[in-house]
Formats: C-alpha cells, sequence, structure tokens
C-alpha cells in the first residue's frame, strides 16, 4: 500500500511552525508495518492544492491531507478538495448541530465564520472528529482514498489513530511484517553497527538505526513469511550484544525504565542538581504517577546553595571546586538525607560555552548515585555539541546510572566519544 502525505499551510513553508505531525505519522505508520512513500508541504494556494491531490492521486493508494480546515478564509482544503472533484461543496447539519452544542456548552453563540467547518465536497464521507471544530471526510479519486485532517496535533493525532490507521489495516490484505525495537544508550550508531553487522538476518528482514540524541534506537523489520523460531532467534542474538546497554524493547523512555523500576521496588528518590538545572527532575516528573517514588528536587547552582540546601561542606567545595567527586558526592548524600529517600542522584558540571579550563574542559559532568549500598560516582568529559545537548547527555548518564543500579548491572555508562576521568565507590 503506498501512502502519501500533504502538509498544507504557509506558516510550515516559512519556518514559523515546525511540521511535527508528518514526523509522528511517519513513525506510526513504520511501527503499524506500512511505509510513507511520498511527503510534500503545500502554502495555503488554490492551485498548488489541487496540483498536489491530483498528483498524490496519480502516485498513491491513500493519501492523508494535513490542515487547512479552519475557519479562516486562508484554509483552503475542503473548496480545493471540490474543485479538484469538479464539484461543490455541502454542509453537514449533523457537524452544525455538533458546533452549536459545543459554544452552548460554554455559555457561547458560534461565529457564523465557524459554519465553513462543516463544509465538504459533495462526494465526500465524513470523518469524526472528537476533539474539536474541524470536520474531517475522505473523497476518492484515481482509485485513490484521500483523508483531510486538521493541522491542530492532537485532533490529528486522535483521528488517525482512532479512524484512519484502522481503515488502512482493514484494507491491507498482506500479512503484516513483525517489527522488534531496542532503546539503546551509550553507544555510537557506528559502534552498533560494527556489533550488529556481522548477525546474519533472514531474506527480507531489515535492521535500521536512528539517533535521537542522546538515544539510538535499533529497529528490526521481519516479513510475515519468517518463523517464530528464527525470529526468537534473531531477537536473541541482538539483545546479548546490546547488554547492558539496552533501557527498553518498546518505546518507554528513560525516565519511564527508571519509573517502572523504582515502582516495583516500592522505593524512593530525590534529585541535587547543578549543570542540568533541574532536567532529571523534569524528565522524571514528566510521566504520570512519578509522584509515587519521587520526593525532591534540588536545584543547587551556586556554591552557596550547594552548602545552604545540601549541607556540603565549604572547604571541601574550595579545595576540589564546585565540580568534583567529593562536591557531587555530598550533593547526592545531602539530598537524600534531607529529603529521607532511598536513592538520590546528583549532577554538577561545566555545561559551557564557557567556564571551562585545560583540566575540566566544557563537557566536564561529576555524576553521584546515593544508595543503601553506599556512593558511586564518576566524572566524564562529554562530546562537547553545545550547552544543551550536555545537559541532556548529563541527565541521561545519571538516570542510566540508577538503571543500571536497579537491574544488577554495571552501574557505570560508558558514553560513546566520553573520556573518564574517575568512576568507583
Amino acid at each position: 500500500m503506498k501512502i502519501a502525505l500533504i502538509s498544507t499551510g504557509e506558516e510550515i513553508l516559512t519556518g514559523d511552525i515546525v511540521d511535527t505531525n508528518s514526523a509522528w505519522l511517519a513513525e506510526l505508520l513504520s511501527d503499524a508495518g506500512f511505509k510513507l512513500s511520498w511527503h510534500v508541504t503545500v502554502g495555503d494556494a488554490m492551485e498548488e492544492l489541487v496540483d498536489a491531490f491530483e498528483l498524490a492521486s496519480q502516485r498513491s493508494d491513500v493519501c492523508i491531507v494535513n490542515g487547512g480546515l479552519g475557519p479562516t478564509t486562508d484554509d483552503l482544503s475542503a473548496e480545493a478538495a471540490a474543485q479538484w472533484k469538479h464539484e461543490g461543496l455541502k454542509e453537514l447539519s449533523v457537524w452544525i448541530a455538533k458546533l452549536e452544542d459545543f459554544y452552548a456548552s460554554r455559555n457561547r453563540v458560534m461565529p457564523e465564520s465557524n459554519r465553513k467547518q462543516a463544509h465538504i465536497p459533495e462526494s465526500g464521507e465524513m470523518v469524526d472528529n472528537p476533539v474539536g471544530t474541524a470536520c474531517g471526510f475522505k473523497v476518492s479519486h484515481n482509485q485513490c482514498d484521500l483523508y483531510f485532517t486538521p493541522g491542530v496535533p492532537f485532533e490529528f493525532k486522535t483521528m488517525v489513530k482512532d479512524q484512519i490507521l484502522p481503515a488502512l489495516v482493514a484494507e491491507q490484505h498482506e500479512s503484516m511484517p513483525q517489527l522488534k525495537r531496542w532503546l539503546t544508550f551509550g553507544l555510537s550508531e557506528s559502534l552498533l553497527a560494527d556489533w550488529l553487522d556481522p548477525i546474519e538476518l533472514p531474506q527480507g528482514a531489515v535492521l535500521g538505526y536512528r539517533s535521537s540524541m542522546p538515544t539510538i534506537e535499533i529497529k528490526l523489520r521481519v516479513p510475515a513469511s519468517c518463523a517464530d523460531s528464527d525470529v526468537k532467534a534473531l531477537e536473541k542474538a541482538i539483545s546479548n550484544r546490546l547488554d547492558p546497554f539496552v533501557f527498553s524493547t518498546g518505546k518507554q523512555r528513560m525516565a519511564q525504565r527508571v519509573q517502572a523500576l523504582m515502582l516495583e521496588r516500592g522505593v524512593t528518590l530525590s534529585t541535587a542538581e547543578s549543570c542540568t538545572g533541574g532536567m532529571v527532575a523534569d524528565w522524571l516528573i514528566s510521566e504520570a504517577g512519578s509522584s509515587a517514588y519521587f520526593q525532591r528536587g534540588y536545584v543547587t547552582y551556586s556554591n552557596q546553595a550547594k552548602q545552604d540546601d545540601l549541607g556540603v561542606p565549604k572547604e571541601i567545595i574550595t579545595e576540589h571546586g564546585a565540580v568534583s567527586i567529593p562536591v557531587v558526592e555530598a550533593m547526592a548524600e545531602g539530598a537524600r538525607d534531607k529529603a529521607q529517600t532511598d536513592f538520590a542522584l546528583a549532577t554538577s558540571g561545566i555545561a559551557g560555552p564557557q567556564g571551562g579550563s585545560d583540566d575540566k574542559p566544557v563537557g566536564t559532568v561529576a555524576f553521584a548515585l546515593a544508595t543503601p549500598d553506599g556512593v558511586f560516582s564518576q566524572m566524564l568529559v562529554l562530546p562537547n555539541r553545545g550547552r544543551t545537548l550536555v545537559r541532556k547527555v548529563s541527565t541521561a548518564v545519571a538516570l542510566d546510572m540508577l538503571r543500571r543500579y536497579l537491574t544488577n548491572q554495571p552501574i557505570f555508562t560508558q558514553y560513546s566519544g566520553s573520556k573518564i576521568l574517575y568512576q568507583g565507590q
């Protein structure tokens, strides 16, 4: 099945907004066993839209059109679809009623401009939008089905997951391939390829890599014709080579994996952060249910804050510097003691672009994990790829230390491209 995507909107072409919908759709389709074969972005111009619809219908079995269903004059998708089909527009009374109920529930009168969102081509079939005011629809031409969806990400994703994807699955007559995935942290793409390329793959199987700093995802797509025993043997071979760098064999983020492990054990966590500036805590509390184990986060950016909030002795900072093993260990112990938690993570480093020295260049970061078994610490010089990436990688290193401890694996992360200055307990 050849699937196309048409993204609409001048704001995408001018760079005013980033088209996240297309990336999300491509991944969703890939995970479901489909492939996005063609994608084009078109501005808010009638002629260009009509041309794009015609080209997509000639090249594809299915096309998803995203955007242009709003109430304003520059929202042209429905009108362009009708012009392309050489027909008029019809007003859906059921959608008008829904819009009126929507505004009445908010003690408001529906603006007249919203009637436009109930207009679809005469040959169109309504595609419900349960979370928005723009009515989706489907038209067919040249043996291609075109699904028209709103550009609002939440509305678009809801409609695709609940209605369009199930329709595609029902229309797909061939058996779908199996998809296996591994999310890794600590290794480069080139090193992963060196480890995995020698593994012999069944005919038709494809192994792919996707870097999403600071993690790398490995996807194995196996044709449906491959025997289950062969797939399991292949999975085992790949997993054995990747351990202990795999933190998920699904789509769990690092923080989700840590949360699952913490909840399984019924233990608690606090954080003490300097260079990461609260990013470790942010990743953790972004996951629903984190309050069951995450107790408190300290952002102690200055030396004085480290002393006042965590009880780090002034003489340790003076003697070793804020970015040092003694200081980061004292931060972790201080957080664990003050928050009365089972574990504590601490970071202190030089994120840049200034502040580095010959002994401690930009990217130097000290980490500590305080546990019931003692404090584990390490100092790395991470690749200097900008302040944000240093902080993101540092956050992942800290969480990975905790993950490794909880899964009885070697605690210290061998992050690719980093220089190890110290690792120990």
